[in-house]
């Protein structure tokens, strides 16, 4: 994922190119490719012109037909009174022709925006090659916004998830401070995860902890939920976060001190009851004492769009910084 500046007309230009380029690597065609540039311009321009700044995130995400291209756009400026009217043709705050978000809703697979008077705004579109159909959604339960620390090429974090018969299995890794040596250590965590994950939550993350000795080592923590066991299941070591957000209130759950790959002398599993909700999980590039109180409803937003907003609000900025946001 990268991000970009948005803070003044050059860089809604520059966010177009990079956002074109990258549907080029997806394998989009020239349509394709014309309709990211278009949402991308849109939501540049929104954020400096209603936001007076900020920032646009641009990632592929998926596989196979469930792939494509999402660009989120974040601002803390004065936020929307009035979302649904925000979709509308012809509705401005700014003294423009108000074409924007109706533009983006068209031009997307998939929209879904979070904003409050005075705390900003975050706009989430998914595009997927071919032309959006009428009434399309995303169901996704799974979420995340990934982002290298400014100045590096390569995010030093790694998220992951799979899905089988021991359930939901969800990954945030931290390599050890930042850079190529960092995210070598956070990839090889995502390969052993998935080569190792029939097993227990902490034999698991032991074999993670096994397999990452030959590299700098990483702050690693899994989560597994099996719906219909009342449970969620926490293993980690190192500084990656885990919490649980359900009926209104948080509750974070247990890592043990070291570093997978050299001094994790205890590794053990801890268990949450927990039915429906969210966990989120993050690397160390977030600050931890947060809450959702400030964000009223946005626990029924799209997963990734809570991840961008926990992200835009807590990122550390001298750190890679990683958010993994899982609903049920």
């Amino acid at each position: 994922m990268i991000a970009l500046a948005v803070q003044d007309q050059s860089q809604v230009s520059e966010t177009r190119r990079r956002a074109t380029e990258m549907a080029g690597r997806q394998g989009f065609d020239a349509t394709d490719s014309g309709r990211v540039a278009l949402v991308a311009t849109e939501l540049a321009t929104n954020v400096l012109k209603h936001g007076s700044g900020g920032e646009v995130l641009v990632s592929a995400y998926g596989e196979g037909p469930d792939s494509g291209i999402e660009l989120i756009a974040l601002d803390k400026g004065p936020g929307m009174a009035n979302v649904t009217a925000s979709f509308a043709d012809g509705y401005s705050t700014a003294g423009t022709p108000g074409k924007g978000l109706g533009a983006v809703v068209r031009q997307s697979h998939f929209v879904d925006i979070a904003s409050w008077p005075g705390k900003g705004t975050a706009i989430l579109a998914r595009l997927k090659q071919g032309h959006p159909p009428e009434g399309f959604s995303d169901a996704s339960q799974i979420g995340a916004v990934s982002v290298p620390k400014l100045g590096e090429d390569v995010c030093g974090d790694s998220w992951s998830v799979s899905v089988g018969p021991q359930g939901t299995t969800l990954l945030v890794a931290d390599g050890l401070g930042h850079g190529p040596e960092a995210a070598e250590a956070a990839v090889e965590a995502v390969r052993l995860f998935h080569r190792f994950n029939g097993h227990r939550a902490p034999v698991l993350l032991d074999y993670i902890h096994g397999g990452l000795r030959a590299t700098r080592g990483a702050a690693v923590s899994v989560a597994r939920f099996q719906p219909g066991s009342g449970k969620m299941i926490y293993s980690g070591v190192g500084n990656v976060a885990g919490v649980i957000a359900a009926n209104g209130e948080l509750r974070r759950m247990v890592s043990m001190p070291g570093t997978a790959g050299h001094n994790a002398r205890k590794i053990q599993a801890f268990e949450y009851p927990f039915t429906t909700g969210l966990v989120i999980m993050h690397s160390d590039g977030i600050a931890s004492s947060w809450t959702l109180d400030r964000y009223p409803n946005l626990v029924a937003r799209h997963p990734t769009l809570i991840a961008a907003v926990l992200y835009r609000d807590l990122t550390r900025h001298r750190d890679d910084a990683t958010v993994l946001v899982a609903k049920w």
